[in-house]
């Protein structure tokens, strides 16, 4: 069987979900903060940063994908070995990648094996994990 590759309108999705999820958490946090009596300011911005920064990266490199990939039904994976993750330093960078550049950063995605630029930076593919018939 072929290795198939997610499109744009599936990683769309993917990152959309993720989106809502964050901003979903990060009311969670701001509730919790607010239970207590007095929560310095950079405690909230610690939390926050640590979400926003480190959800992408941590969850793509132990599990292959963000909550998004898994509703989605795809994973990030080496280019040279998809059965193989990325490491969290390229999950980091690719992570970072994809923010400097926002949605520019899909512009590539047309390529054979539908690469976005911050994929090309790091090695990395993000395939379907099920083809539907």
């Amino acid at each position: 069987m072929t290795q198939q590759y997610a499109g744009l309108l599936d990683r769309i999705k993917a990152y959309t979900i993720d989106m809502i999820l964050i901003i979903v958490l990060m009311y969670f946090f701001s509730e919790v903060t607010a239970s207590f009596t007095e929560v310095p300011n950079y405690v909230r911005i610690i939390l926050f940063s640590i979400l926003f920064v480190f959800y992408d990266p941590l969850f793509v490199s132990i599990s292959g994908g963000t909550v998004g990939h898994t509703f989605m039904d795809i994973s990030v994976r080496q280019e040279v070995n998809s059965s193989k993750k990325i490491s969290f330093p390229s999950a980091l960078f690719r992570f970072i990648v994809k923010f400097l550049l926002g949605w520019l950063s899909f512009i590539t995605i047309g390529s054979k094996k539908k690469k976005a630029i911050h994929d090309k930076a790091v090695g990395s593919v993000v395939i379907k994990l099920s083809i539907k018939k």
